[in-house]
């Protein structure tokens, strides 16, 4: 089984080593045949760069790079097009997300032949580690994606989606920053019904940062939400 990791990267240096250390640990899993890691370094003002050309001199990382500043969706873009594996997963170069829960992902997708797998930050839980505002702003927008998309899920603004290879090849990104998790998870919710494939969910855990600890979406990002969820969901 070929895994692929694909990490968007911008100002990330405080976060990158201690990260691509917790990656590449799940490399030793017996799951997994072979780990391809895309990095996407989005014009990063910090030293984020160089720290990536240092994995990419060991042969651990495919990198490629933006000459202008284009967020979140536009590096996921460049980076999945850029994937081999039988399956792909979006990474986040933070601290935020386990690198572990991906083996729990990936196991329970190939045991079941899931065709999309979502990481939920909130399954099974009445509150956020952000607190219960975080929750209800995120459990909002999950519930408005639903109502567009004809799923049950309880997290769509997770960054941990693992998808097929050739299903994530089916689906065109066009969003550039993070209106990229209503929009995929709208055109996947499309594909999945009108081919037969599955899409589920499974906890995940979470351990966020706050603004002024790097965390870039904002209110704006939240209020775009509802526009790109109508825009995909209903319009679409």
């Amino acid at each position: 089984m070929k895994l692929s990791l694909l990490i968007p990267v911008y100002n990330e240096e405080k976060t990158l080593d201690a990260i691509f250390e917790k990656v590449f640990e799940i490399e030793k899993s017996p799951l997994i045949d072979e780990l391809e890691v895309v990095a996407v370094d989005d014009c990063s003002k910090d030293n984020s760069l160089n720290i990536l050309e240092k994995y990419v001199g060991c042969g651990k990382v495919k990198l490629l790079r933006h000459e202008k500043n284009q967020g979140k969706g536009a590096a996921i873009r460049t980076a999945a097009a850029n994937a081999t594996g039988d399956y792909v997963v979006f990474q986040d170069a933070d601290l935020e997300y386990d690198p572990q829960d991906l083996l729990k992902m990936l196991d329970f997708a190939v045991k079941n032949n899931v065709d999309v797998l979502y990481g939920s930050r909130f399954m099974k839980k009445s509150t956020s580690p952000l607190g219960k505002m975080h929750y209800f702003v995120n459990a909002g927008l999950t519930t408005f994606s639903n109502l567009f998309t004809g799923l049950n899920l309880t997290d769509m603004e997770t960054c941990y989606k693992m998808f097929k290879g050739e299903v994530l090849k089916e689906i065109n990104i066009e969003e550039d920053r993070f209106g990229l998790e209503p929009e995929i998870t709208a055109k996947t919710a499309k594909i999945c019904a009108a081919k037969n494939l599955t899409i589920k969910e499974i906890p995940i855990s979470y351990n966020p940062r706050k603004s002024d600890e790097g965390k870039k979406i904002g209110f704006k990002d939240g209020v775009r939400a509802v526009y790109i969820i109508l825009k995909y969901g209903f319009f679409g």
